[in-house]
């Protein structure tokens, strides 16, 4: 079977992999790309942006790294997702921050101090696949494109994934924007 290339395939194809995911694995695979982290050039920053997971979609689960930042007593930046205008407002995530599943099952703040693009240093983006030239699949609704083009040119982009890359996405457009770095449960890829 040729491996699928577009974004659509891919899309499709990296869904259908999670899916066969067992809990176990995801915790066990969470666990190993916080580990992977931890050898990063990135832990002299400030505010880090995580997100979520959306355990109905078997995304990486972001607690271990929730752990690892708090230990380090660094700021954490959690978003909301407008579907209407598809732009993500960013909040601090504390003690009194209440969260709340949205209808996409999307664990959000319900309040809280925001926070703005501009002064996020690190972001942990969620996707679906990435090719070796950094260039990310998320669901395709581009909350996150629009979300890293607010950033500054310097924040550093890591892409967190159960999966290693393919060789290349076909279609990517110039506005996509490309990660610094994808880690995954084996490896550390760094673009």
């Amino acid at each position: 079977m040729k491996m699928p290339t577009t974004k659509k395939e891919l899309r499709l194809h990296y869904k259908n992999l999670r899916k066969e995911l067992t809990e176990e694995n995801i915790e066990e695979k969470s666990l190993e790309i916080s580990n992977q982290l931890i050898s990063l050039p990135i832990w002299d920053k400030t505010y880090y942006h995580v997100f979520l997971p959306i355990q109905e979609q078997k995304e990486v689960n972001t607690e271990f790294i929730l752990h690892l930042l708090s230990g380090k007593d660094k700021e954490i930046v959690i978003s909301k997702s407008d579907f209407e205008t598809r732009i993500m407002s960013h909040f601090l995530l504390t003690d009194n921050t209440k969260i709340k599943k949205n209808e996409y099952n999307i664990p959000e703040p319900v309040n809280g101090l925001p926070v703005p693009s501009q002064t996020i240093d690190v972001v942990f983006v969620p996707l679906l696949a990435f090719d070796i030239f950094g260039n990310r699949i998320g669901y395709g609704k581009g909350f996150y494109d629009k979300f890293l083009a607010e950033c500054n040119p310097e924040t550093i982009k890591i892409g967190l994934s159960f999966f290693e890359a393919v060789s290349q996405i076909d279609d990517v457009f110039e506005s996509d924007i490309k990660l610094d770095y994808c880690v995954t449960p084996e490896k550390i890829y760094r673009f």
